[in-house]
């Protein structure tokens, strides 16, 4: 039997590995499955769609490592020796294959075409690169199933092996491909506050008990950054982020019941909270943080930034058109309180936001090209001209400086 042939068969005998999504996989079978006049189309389809993939290894490899079935899940939780001895037995068994597939070359597609015109066509056209596998699958894939367990152990599985942050849209979830790279390192001062969250957020890592998080306080202050750095810290402890608009705080029933199984650990994050008085949808997130029935779920916590401690905006009309003010005002203000854990960020004073200008400057490796002192004067003119000192407007100071001094131009 010749190669191509006995690929054929493998493609079509795949048990636990499904990529039918996938068009270049697709494009591949197609090619296979095809041995008359539409084969010199099926390999222009496939080449195309190869193209935007790198080389045929490193594609099917990068399948693989995201791929969702029963083996990548479990191995996720740490619990891949629990599986019956036939799953992982199917799962080497594809393994061997796959690797097998990812082997095949533009020759050995016309091997088996009989037709020498269509054969004549396909000698014009040009090969594909097999290139290189992925780690951790090197030679002998199926031999690489226990560094393959560790991999999603450690970076997930199917869209979660892919990406580290999501965005909720139209009822699916939609890979950030580009995450805010900021680190913990990267936030000055506020200790305290970002002490609080970093532990929350361990606690819950570790299977402890652990509180959904309102950040709330002045703009600018790093309330959201605090947010995108403790994800880009603990991403690789099986820690995923996925965004919400609060228009879709009625979907948090759905977007909980969508992941429920999964052994990885979700915050969900709402940023700039607030509601209107007269929007009633505070009550469902009042339910998902407490209080409906389907309850807290161990794998998920919600953080959320706001820049009102009080999340609901209440007029004093509101007071006078309700017989019952006190309960008025107890149900709003219930709100904020269904978040165990609320942390307060303000503005700096002039020392602490100067302080923060230092580090920064520091850190860009400003402090031996410019005069420190001319920079903190600078610094302070620069908050006056734009409303009020923050860790925001003290960042955007020190990207002008840097600017300047990079191009050449004067900052003072």
């Amino acid at each position: 039997m010749k190669k191509a042939q006995r690929l054929r068969y493998y493609a079509e005998s795949l048990c636990i590995y499904n990529f039918e999504e996938d068009d270049a996989f697709t494009a591949l079978i197609d090619m296979l499955l095809d041995d008359g006049d539409d084969m010199v189309a099926m390999q222009s389809c496939f080449f195309r769609e190869l193209a935007e993939c790198g080389s045929l290894k490193e594609h099917i490899s990068r399948l693989i490592l995201t791929n969702d079935n029963i083996f990548t899940r479990k191995a996720c939780a740490g619990e891949a020796g629990e599986l019956p001895i036939s799953i992982i037995n199917a799962v080497k068994s594809d393994l061997s294959k796959l690797e097998e597939l990812s082997s095949l070359t533009a020759q050995d597609i016309i091997e088996i075409v009989d037709d020498d015109d269509v054969k004549e066509i396909l000698l014009t056209m040009p090969g594909w690169d097999t290139g290189k596998a992925l780690a951790p699958l090197d030679k002998g894939w199926d031999k690489s199933i226990d560094r393959l367990a560790e991999y999603h152990k450690e970076n997930g599985y199917g869209i979660f092996a892919k990406s580290t942050a999501f965005s909720w849209r139209d009822e699916e979830f939609c890979p950030v491909t580009s995450v805010d790279p900021i680190t913990l390192n990267d936030l000055k001062n506020y200790e305290i506050q970002r002490q609080k969250v970093i532990d929350n957020t361990q606690s819950f890592i570790e299977g402890h008990p652990a509180n959904n998080v309102l950040l709330y306080g002045d703009r600018g202050t790093g309330k959201s950054s605090t947010v995108h750095a403790i994800l880009n810290e603990y991403s690789k402890m099986g820690l995923r982020m996925i965004e919400i608009p609060k228009s879709a705080v009625a979907d948090l029933s759905l977007i909980r019941e969508k992941i429920a199984s999964s052994p990885l650990k979700f915050i969900i994050y709402i940023d700039d909270l607030s509601f209107d008085s007269n929007d009633n949808s505070f009550k469902e997130l009042k339910a998902a943080l407490e209080g409906s029935l389907s309850g807290k779920q161990p794998n998920t916590l919600i953080y959320a930034t706001s820049n009102r401690r009080h999340l609901i905006k209440e007029n004093f009309s509101d007071r006078e058109n309700d017989v019952n003010k006190s309960d008025t005002m107890q149900e709003q203000l219930s709100l904020s309180d269904r978040f165990g854990l609320s942390i307060t960020f303000l503005n700096p004073d002039k020392a602490n936001y100067l302080d923060i200008v230092e580090k920064i400057a520091i850190d860009r490796g400003l402090d031996g090209r410019v005069d420190m002192e001319q920079l903190c004067y600078m610094a302070e003119r620069w908050a006056t001209r734009r409303g009020g000192r923050s860790p925001r407007c003290a960042k955007q100071f020190i990207d002008f400086v840097e600017g300047c001094e990079n191009s050449g131009r004067s900052w003072q």
